[in-house]
């Protein structure tokens, strides 16, 4: 527990996790900017466009987040890539389940109820690809 806590307070370790926040605040550029384009230009499906926007967001969080914040050279990166697209998916259901609990289930304010699913998704994320997808 004790060296956990050493590592979560170095410098290399928040500098880290600023990194990861700055291409997560790019993705959501990324997202609602690919989201408006298949939905109000191309006119498919909100849905689908929606779909769209997260899986390219998540794509190019990958791609900077293994250069810039992980600097991995991990040769498998169609391994790497799935890895980090499955803490992804877990980290949506993780942001939706908390909106509905605050919001559904508990009536907190919608945009209260997001600021802390973006929280808690964002740790999940962080700590997920950390560990798991460029440890």
């Amino acid at each position: 527990m004790i060296s956990l806590l050493r590592i979560a307070f170095t410098k290399e370790f928040v500098l880290k996790f600023l990194k990861f926040g700055v291409v997560g605040f790019s993705g959501v550029f990324v997202n609602f900017g690919v989201t408006w384009l298949f939905k109000e230009i191309f006119k498919l499906n909100k849905y689908v466009s929606n779909i769209l926007g997260f899986v390219v967001a998540a794509t190019t969080n990958y791609l900077l987040n293994r250069w810039w914040t992980f600097q991995s050279n991990n040769p498998e990166v169609g391994v790497e890539y799935a890895k980090y697209f499955l803490i992804s998916i877990i980290g949506l259901g993780i942001d939706t389940l908390t909106v509905y609990l605050l919001n559904g289930k508990l009536k907190w304010n919608f945009y209260l109820s997001k600021v802390f699913a973006i929280g808690a998704a964002t740790l999940w994320n962080f700590f997920g690809n950390l560990l798991f997808t460029f440890s």
